[in-house]
């Protein structure tokens, strides 16, 4: 039997492309495996001229839970988790680098890269039940790639309120807090992102394409710098004793032992 595509791609005669990650029963971890998909699929839309807008979706109940935490247990060293932090990122500046809005569709959890994912996209349409959080502190690891798509989207306090604490926003939070655009029963979830979809299909792609580009290069210039710098502080922090302790705690389902 063929193995499913780790991410589905569906387009419609208007050039809206559908991205959907496809690991439901792993609440669609960025395992190595979907995060070289998903990159794929995000290259394949930069280089067609038909594209005119993408939405990031997700099989299963959760939107994404981070990064597939079993997979990195099982290399730890630092040279692995700063190819693997390098690799997210690079896929992570890929959204904001195409030439089309990207739009995510978020139906249920999405913690800490997952939250990352959210936040990298242009805009973000949750369903009521959706929640966030950036909880890799509960293991003894800071979110420190999340941070930096976390904290160009909230305020410097809500973000790195959600950082420290390691607490779940709600999806209203989340929307007042500047996570998401809009809110929606989950039964008017895809009839909402349709709705915005439509809008900006109707504009010109050209015109679509130069804003984007203009509205991530005025607003900063730092963010590649900032996602280097976080990634090797998260593959250091990867190695500290008590987040190899935290994650492991996690895939036994057991209450972390911290070093003294």
């Amino acid at each position: 039997m063929t193995a499913e595509p780790l991410v589905l791609r569906s387009a419609d005669a208007r050039g809206v492309v559908t991205l959907t990650l496809n690991r439901p029963l792993a609440f669609n971890a960025l395992s190595e495996g979907l995060i070289e998909a998903l990159q794929a699929a995000l290259d394949a839309v930069a280089r067609d001229e038909q594209v005119r807008v993408v939405v990031l979706a997700a099989a299963g109940k959760a939107f994404c839970a981070g990064h597939d935490l079993k997979e990195m247990r099982a290399e730890p060293s630092q040279a692995y988790y700063e190819r693997l932090f390098a690799q997210c990122g690079r896929m992570m500046m890929s959204l904001q680098q195409l030439p089309v809005p990207v739009v995510a569709r978020v139906q249920g959890l999405a913690t800490a890269a997952g939250c990352q994912l959210v936040a990298m996209c242009d805009l973000a349409v949750a369903s009521r039940e959706a929640r966030f959080a950036v909880s890799g502190v509960n293991l003894g690891l800071f979110c420190s790639t999340p941070s930096v798509a976390l904290s160009r989207n909230l305020s410097r306090k809500a973000a790195f309120e959600m950082l420290v604490t390691g607490d779940f926003i709600s999806a209203e939070q989340a929307r007042e807090q500047g996570l998401v655009n809009r809110v929606v029963d989950a039964a008017e979830l895809d009839a909402e992102v349709a709705r915005l979809v439509e809008r900006i299909a109707a504009k010109p792609r050209v015109a679509l394409a130069m804003g984007k580009a203009l509205f991530y290069r005025q607003l900063e210039g730092g963010i590649a710098a900032a996602y280097e710098d976080a990634a090797r502080t998260m593959a250091c922090n990867m190695m500290d004793e008590s987040a190899l302790e935290g994650v492991q705690a996690f895939i036994e389902k057991r209450p972390p032992r911290w070093p003294a």
